[in-house]
């Protein structure tokens, strides 16, 4: 059972259909014990990264999802998910993240040309043999929405980046904790072969 963590910040559903489309059951629950008892966590997300830390301490989740990596079940972050394992983000400044993972969420900047929020596809870089990305072809296009963007302290945990306007910090790597800034769940064949490498772990 993969557990998908609900925090009042969406997304939910899309990932559990693509789950399902896999085969795969993915419960949406809040519930501390059925989290940590999953196979797997995923951790979605849209929407503020101060609003959503807040979500995450008002139902005590903080704690929960620190045991998870701790105790190294495979998690997932994507999109939000991925922002907030990192320790502070420009778009609510003075709100802590959860630190797992260390670096920076910055604001995209602007560039003439180029509309903030990021909303597309978009070709990944890929490096570092991310075992999310076994199997796909080089370059592969994800689907982004986001205006903010990682750069992470560690350059060997990124295991895919991509240029808008800014370097980005795609997605990571380390241990047990994989996330994503882009959305598997919308990114059709390729999305969907990363949650199944995920899955597979």
């Amino acid at each position: 059972m993969i557990a998908i963590i609900d925090y009042d910040a969406g997304n939910l559903k899309s990932v559990q259909k693509a789950l399902a489309f896999l085969g795969e059951e993915g419960v949406i629950t809040r519930d501390p014990e059925e989290i940590l008892s999953a196979d797997k966590v995923i951790l979605p997300g849209v929407g503020a990264f101060g609003d959503a830390m807040e979500n995450l301490k008002r139902l005590g989740l903080v704690p929960v999802i620190r045991e998870v990596a701790d105790r190294q079940i495979p998690f997932l972050g994507i999109c939000l998910g991925l922002q907030l394992l990192f320790e502070s983000s420009e778009e609510s400044p003075g709100a802590e993240g959860l630190g797992i993972l260390k670096g920076k969420i910055l604001r995209i900047p602007d560039q003439e040309g180029l509309k903030i929020p990021h909303i597309g596809w978009n070709s990944l870089k890929l490096e570092h043999n991310g075992r999310l990305f076994s199997g796909l072809p080089e370059e592969p296009y994800v689907y982004f929405v986001h205006s903010y963007y990682l750069q992470a302290e560690d350059e060997q945990i990124v295991k895919a980046s991509t240029e808008y306007s800014a370097h980005i910090h795609a997605s990571v790597e380390e241990g047990k904790v994989f996330a994503c800034q882009f959305h598997p769940e919308k990114s059709g064949a390729v999305g969907l072969k990363i949650l199944r490498n995920f899955c597979s772990l």
